[in-house]
């Protein structure tokens, strides 16, 4: 959590939501096959969503939907028929846009803005009065794991995520997942999410998250967690790894970033970052056993990629290697004490302390603690309401929304980090590898 969950608390607590207390007997008004439509079935998505039986396919046309939906039955697919007319509005009333309780459920190709919390929410979570508070950090026991056990299975695909109040796309207390080809832009915390799992086994590709106060973030998430090929421009801070006591399953450790582009994390027109961070490209707060590798970091005011250990999380065993980082305040700085996070082959201009990459080598002799570095000095200028962050333009839809679907199973499936390559071009998404 970055902090920003107390700004909207008193409000999502106002914001009962239009869900329905629970799921239609199955049989109530099904229409034949397996795909249930809306507006042609059910006038609701909340209402056809109750009614989908396990494995299949709520497929909804084009419109502007005011209601919050839960999707509590498992291998539903949640679909829109056309990504940027399919809209679920919020009207900045409303806490949680869509919000996944149902093991191995998928939303894909719609958009959804204007909550008061997240925009589509994973998590094992099933109080919905903790789903309205956010369903992480303060408002959640960070101890409770036994009450509440990670939703097994799920996927994001071609989600828009916009100016909403916390969170655009949240994993929390989910593993086994995929979000993929999805952008989240204005949101007041970060625009991707993941958050207490271990082992998390998801996978975050393809995506595109601009002008959030944090791009991605990764609290108390560990074990076969990949961010691969996603962009992350214009926000305050980029990409954020870090461990923290107000959720479970701290310290987090295990993360692979890799073949992303990180750039220009300064952007003036997009909600406050509640610690204050502004200008950063990646960082790793308390992050255990992460690797850092051919990314693209360039642009960003106070620093490249920083290592630091906030209050009770020493920093170790990070590795940051082959990256491309230049042009930023300080290019890589290393502010932990301990011995064991490393650098190498970066082709980075400025290192703080100085000689970094010497003095902690990947693969090195054993060392001592260094001088802390610092980042560039950077102020950070005023944040705008998550509110009245531009709306993106319209993002790629699916090729074929009528094709049949496929419930989130078996996911990620096999990941190899080694097929994203250093990206070449600071001002594009980085090729999807084949495969």
């Amino acid at each position: 959590m970055t902090g920003a969950f107390p700004v909207v608390a008193a409000l999502v607590l106002a914001a009962a939501g239009c869900s329905s207390a629970g799921p239609a007997p199955e049989d109530a008004g099904h229409p034949a096959g397996t795909v249930v439509r809306v507006p042609e079935d059910f006038a609701t998505v909340q209402k056809a969503v109750d009614v989908a039986r396990e494995g299949d396919t709520v497929l909804v046309g084009p419109g502007t939907y005011r209601e919050s939906v839960r999707v509590a039955r498992r291998d539903v697919v949640l679909r829109g028929t056309d990504r940027s007319a399919v809209v679920f509005d919020g009207g900045l009333k409303l806490a949680n846009g869509i919000t996944v309780t149902g093991p191995g459920s998928v939303v894909e190709n719609l958009t959804v803005h204007g909550y008061l919390a997240n925009g589509v929410l994973f998590t094992g979570v099933t109080d919905e009065k903790l789903q309205q508070r956010g369903a992480g950090g303060s408002a959640y026991d960070p101890l409770d794991t036994a009450r509440f056990p990670p939703v097994e299975g799920f996927r994001a695909t071609r989600v828009t995520s916009y100016n909403n109040g916390l969170y655009g796309i949240y994993a929390f207390d989910a593993r086994g997942g995929v979000i993929e080809d999805s952008y989240a832009s204005g949101h007041a915390d970060s625009g991707i999410y993941v958050g207490q799992c271990k082992p998390c086994d998801t996978l975050v590709r393809g995506n595109t998250v601009e002008r959030n106060a944090v791009g991605i973030e990764l609290t108390n998430a560990s074990d076969n967690l990949s961010i691969l090929g996603n962009r992350a421009a214009g926000n305050r801070v980029g990409v954020t790894v870090n461990s923290n006591d107000l959720e479970a399953l701290a310290p987090q450790r295990g993360a692979v970033i890799a073949g992303n582009v990180v750039v220009d994390n300064n952007a003036a027109d997009s909600p406050q970052q509640a610690d204050g961070g502004f200008g950063i490209g990646i960082g790793i707060g308390g992050g255990t056993a992460n690797r850092v590798e051919r990314n693209l970091v360039r642009g960003n005011r106070a620093a490249g990629v920083i290592v630091t250990d906030p209050s009770g999380h020493p920093a170790s065993g990070n590795r940051v290697e082959g990256n491309q980082v230049d042009g930023n305040g300080t290019d890589l700085v290393l502010a932990s004490a301990d011995p064991g996070n490393c650098f190498g082959g970066n082709r980075p201009g400025t290192q703080s302390p100085d000689g970094l990459e010497a003095a902690a080598a990947c693969g090195g002799p054993a060392r001592g603690p260094l001088a802390a570095g610092r980042a560039s000095a950077v102020q950070a200028p005023p944040g705008v309401p998550f509110s009245q962050v531009p709306a993106p333009p319209a993002q790629p839809s699916l090729a074929d929304p009528a094709a049949p679907a496929r419930a989130a199973t078996g996911l990620p499936g096999a990941v190899d980090p080694a097929a994203y390559p250093l990206p070449a071009d600071a001002g594009a998404l980085p090729p999807r590898p084949a495969g």
